[in-house]
């Protein structure tokens, strides 16, 4: 289909302009909770008039100030702008949290569909405030229209009311939610896509076409070039699929690099359960079964945008998880890249197959670091539900690091343990491993299996490695909130993001 991205990015700008003339369709204001009672913010500019006015809409409309609400106020005297809307920011104590703005920015700009442009003055104590504010905005601003017309089109224009809008880090802020705006677009464009229309050859492609007049490197492995290689994971995980699979490797290699970061993304681009077939309502929602891939390829795209100094290798294991009769059977041995051998017992535990090839590939470059990133298992949904992922590793200190980029990027993630005791569930008779072990404990066990190819560093230690497990918040399925829309979110493109920066600066 020629896809690479299908949405139309809102447009950020700064400007210096006061609340009383801002040229937009509608002006944005924040509300906060002070122990019951709403607390009009960042009105300080407002005539007098106005203020008056919307002070008594506060109360007529009953406005609470609670996170992320939105009320629309018209006809307010003193204004250039025919609409006031007014997004509750939760307690006033808490008011200038940067997830908080970041949740409000994106639900008033989500909530103003059909309305061309929005001029915030929320509350931007500084450079990194408004950048959180821009990039609530950007990733609000989103629908996906491939298949069918929106009948209110996003929000096109936001504009940041700001004292100083030619200010260096405010301009810097603004340039990086905007690069975030686009990556996280991508990858909820390629999530959204229906599986007809994204075989692993289409996924390769789009990276290819994402790269083109830029700085990055792509290389796709077909079929033979797999086979020639003993990509025994994820081909046999593809060979029950009539669309064959495709290793991909986005490569950010600038001059100076100071340091190496692998990602491998885990790209099943429909995932039938294969021969151990999932229930029908189980399939629903398997397009998103390559978020992790479209994850990497979008942090990648947005570390080559920003320039930064890092060389980053995302690693895209793609493959369709079909039942047919050259499917790959239960009790099957498949011989993975480097040589270990795996019993398939569940023909649906195929992530980690296709991962596991790409771990080893990833790490015989000798990174310093490398993270993948999947919608791996159900039992992360059991344990955390459909809003955090989880986060596991080799080296406590590097899994910090993720959490700490994570928390910073506002993406909820809690780390988890690799208990050694689960590893021997994993013991097979008939090969080094099985793909499945005790069903207690399911995540964990997944992330036992993978660490398994993670593969020594120069110094001929484990490479630093951290396992992220999106499968519940990579599709929301239920209604929309803050920044997040139904469908794909693209969740763990800003960590990824986040990440490559500290490790840059370090």
């Amino acid at each position: 289909m020629g896809l690479v991205k299908v949405t139309d990015v809102v447009h950020l700008s700064l400007s210096g302009k006061s609340v009383k003339s801002a040229a937009a369709d509608v002006l944005v204001l924040a509300v906060a909770d002070d122990g019951g009672s709403p607390v009009l913010l960042a009105t300080e500019e407002l005539p007098r008039a106005a203020a008056s006015a919307l002070r008594s809409a506060v109360g007529d409309l009953r406005v609470t100030g609670a996170a992320e609400s939105v009320t629309l106020v018209p006809s307010v005297p003193g204004l250039t702008t025919s609409l006031v809307a007014l997004v509750g920011v939760g307690p006033l104590a808490g008011a200038d949290d940067h997830e908080v703005l970041r949740r409000a920015a994106g639900a008033v700009v989500r909530s103003l569909a059909g309305r061309r442009s929005v001029a915030l003055a929320l509350p931007v104590p500084d450079a990194v405030a408004a950048g959180a504010v821009a990039e609530g905005a950007a990733l609000g601003a989103y629908a996906f229209s491939l298949y069918r017309t929106v009948e209110k089109a996003p929000v096109a224009e936001v504009a940041l009311l700001v004292a100083k809008p030619r200010d260096k880090a405010l301009v810097a802020a603004l340039r990086r939610a905007q690069v975030v705006g686009e990556a996280v677009a991508v990858a909820r464009d390629l999530i959204n896509t229906a599986p007809g229309d994204l075989a692993p050859a289409d996924l390769a492609a789009a990276a290819v076409r994402l790269a083109e007049g830029t700085s990055l490197q792509v290389r796709v492995l077909a079929e033979q070039e797999l086979a020639d290689g003993g990509f025994g994971g994820i081909l046999g995980v593809g060979q029950g699929s009539s669309r064959p699979p495709r290793l991909v490797v986005v490569d950010h290699h600038p001059k100076g690099a100071r340091g190496h970061l692998a990602l491998v993304g885990k790209g099943i681009t429909f995932d039938s359960g294969g021969l151990s077939l999932k229930p029908p309502a189980g399939m629903e929602t398997m397009k998103s079964d390559m978020s992790g891939a479209a994850a990497v390829l979008a942090a990648v795209k947005a570390v080559s945008d920003l320039g930064l100094p890092l060389r980053v290798t995302g690693w895209l294991a793609v493959a369709e998880n079909m039942p047919s009769g050259t499917a790959i059977r239960p009790s099957d041995v498949l011989t993975m890249h480097g040589g270990t051998t795996v019993e398939v017992l569940n023909t649906d535990a195929e992530g980690r197959l296709v991962l596991g090839d790409a771990l080893v590939a990833a790490t015989a470059e000798h990174p310093d670091h490398v993270v993948d990133v999947a919608t791996l298992t159900g039992a992360q949904v059991v344990a955390l539900g459909n809003r955090v992922s989880a986060v596991m590793g080799n080296h406590d200190g590097f899994r910090d690091g993720v959490l700490a980029a994570a928390r910073r990027a506002g993406e909820q993630f809690w780390p988890m343990p690799l208990p050694r005791e689960l590893r021997a569930s994993l013991d097979s008779p008939v090969a080094d491993l099985a793909n499945i072990g005790d069903r207690a404990g399911g995540m964990l066990v997944a992330g036992l299996f993978l660490q398994e190819f993670v593969g020594a560093g120069a110094d001929g230690e484990p490479v630093p490695w951290a396992h992220l497990d999106i499968a519940g918040p990579a599709f929301q399925t239920g209604e929309a909130h803050g920044y997040t829309p139904k469908g794909g979110t693209g969740v763990a493109v800003r960590t990824l993001l986040a990440l490559a920066e500290d490790l840059a600066a370090s």
